[in-house]
């Protein structure tokens, strides 16, 4: 697809060339916004892929597919970086995005992995995430691939992606108030209950970390953590990344300049711009602005 007028490269300096950050739809909003509270100099062109999402379900050599697909698009667009901010996509696609594309490209499943490895101190952790991811053993590899020492405990948990965008539906107030506003949205019995079911396991077998392995999962942290305990340590991959493209650019010298001004661009593949921009809002902290539509063939 050629790029529309409002879809050409927004900047032309390498250094100031934004990142490209893409999920299967809403989550990996939280890593773009990990990635623009590390760098707020560094622009940003985010593709949530809606119309295909939830990429959970589908075989991981169809995500593959999406990835290429996305990836491309992102590379016409100019990034001088590609984040797969969604970990089944990881799972599925960075070894074979990182062949064709001509820019670096990091996943999420590595930096929480590896700050899971790091932090866990009777090496017993815990990984929750979707189906999918789950069954490409993605984290288990790269957390033992780091200390082969450590036992991972992995479950999926679907139901937690409904939560997270459930209570976005329900949160009601300014978008700026949405942080304090979420303990009391999720901390809500049908939720917690639904937690209890998926974690009662793992607590049970004495994890002392979990990797919150699914980019909607951060936004449920007061009702994770109420549930696992203060004891366990919990690893955002959002964060992890963040600090991981932080690095990257800095060693290849290619963060954006001190006195750069931030354009965040956010597309979608979906329908519902109006929910995109609430969910991009909530998780922000401030409104997004406008959300583009993108027909992906």
């Amino acid at each position: 697809m050629e790029p529309t007028a409002n879809t050409q490269p927004i900047l032309t300096r390498t250094s100031d060339a934004p990142i490209g950050i893409f999920d299967s739809g809403f989550g990996g909003l939280t890593v773009a916004r990990d990635i623009a509270k590390k760098l707020p100099n560094e622009s940003l062109i985010y593709l949530g892929d809606s119309a295909r999402g939830p990429y959970g379900p589908r075989p991981l050599s169809e995500v593959d597919g999406f990835v290429q697909q996305i990836g491309s698009w992102l590379v016409s667009r100019g990034v001088k970086m590609i984040v797969i901010a969604c970990n089944t996509a990881t799972a599925a696609g960075l070894s074979h995005a990182q062949q064709t594309l001509p820019v670096p490209v990091i996943g999420v499943v590595e930096p929480g992995a590896r700050a899971a490895a790091h932090a866990t101190k009777n090496r017993r952790v815990g990984v929750i995430a979707t189906k999918a991811t789950v069954e490409s053993d993605a984290y288990t590899k790269a957390i033992r691939h780091i200390d082969a020492g450590i036992t991972v405990f992995s479950t999926a948990t679907p139901r937690f992606v409904d939560i997270a965008e459930q209570g976005i539906k329900m949160a009601e107030g300014p978008i700026e108030e949405f942080t304090s506003l979420a303990s009391k949205v999720y901390i809500r019995p049908a939720f917690q209950e639904i937690a209890q079911d998926y974690l009662d396991p793992l607590r049970r077998c004495e994890i002392d970390t979990l990797v919150l392995g699914c980019t909607h999962f951060p936004l449920l942290k007061a009702l994770i953590g109420g549930v696992i305990g203060r004891d366990v340590t919990l690893i955002s991959s959002a964060h992890e990344t963040a600090i991981d493209v932080a690095e990257i650019l800095a060693r290849r010298g290619e963060l954006a300049s001190p006195d750069a001004v931030a354009h965040h661009e956010f597309n979608t593949t979906g329908t519902d711009i109006e929910g995109f921009e609430r969910f991009g809002g909530r998780a922000f902290g401030h409104a997004i602005g406008q959300v583009n539509h993108v027909d992906l063939p």
